[in-house]
């Protein structure tokens, strides 16, 4: 039975490994299995077995011991936990040579993530057509959050202009933000903010080497 209603807190770091999972769960259907064990799915992750029994009891018991795990059932649950089993309606800002890449990333589309708008400050980009969407004004980020109901916004703005930019989108509505521009941003307890550092994950691999 699945407590998802009574659980503990879940970690961050499970909430990233259940992405992975997933995923892995997907070449697994692929290939026709129909059940794996968790040293199965420890081999192709390179997690461990204990550390996938551990992420996956925060959200109830899928397995039966001497079986495993059924992988189309568990890759159904992955994908209600994870939010990914409906549609998510995104806007981004900042249509530069990173916000065109993501623009056109197949990989949003496949996990049903749809990109319904683009913005920009920019006169030169404004009006141009990204991956089938015509770029529009900043300005009308509120109005096209509230009549294109976007959910989440992607943000790949200068450093100098994120957070103006992400208090217009929370002032429009917005509870969920993903952040590319390499600065620290405030948000209000009910809006989910994650960043992504570019330099900060390539330090990290510095670090790694010089070690």
């Amino acid at each position: 039975m699945d407590d998802t209603n009574q659980r503990r807190p879940v970690p961050p770091t499970t909430v990233r490994r259940l992405s992975t999972y997933y995923r892995v769960l997907g070449a697994v259907l692929a290939d026709g299995q129909s059940n794996v064990s968790s040293e199965t799915l420890a081999s192709m992750t390179g997690f461990t077995a204990a550390q996938v029994r551990r992420d996956l009891a925060y959200f109830g018991s899928f397995g039966k011991r001497g079986v495993g795990y059924a992988v189309s059932l568990l890759r159904q649950r992955l994908a209600a936990i994870l939010g990914i089993d409906r549609g998510w309606r995104i806007g981004l800002v900042g249509v530069g040579n990173l916000g065109r890449a993501l623009m056109a990333y197949p990989g949003f589309n496949n996990q049903g993530f749809d990109a319904v708008a683009a913005f920009d400050s920019d006169p030169a980009v404004i009006g141009s057509v990204v991956n089938g969407q015509r770029v529009r004004p900043i300005g009308n980020l509120a109005a096209a959050v509230r009549d294109e109901q976007i959910e989440m916004v992607i943000v790949t703005v200068p450093a100098e202009a994120a957070q103006q930019v992400v208090d217009q989108a929370i002032a429009a509505g917005v509870r969920a933000i993903l952040n590319f521009a390499p600065t620290q941003l405030r948000v209000p307890s009910h809006v989910q903010l994650s960043s992504v550092d570019l330099a900060v994950e390539v330090e990290y691999l510095t670090y790694s080497l010089a070690e």
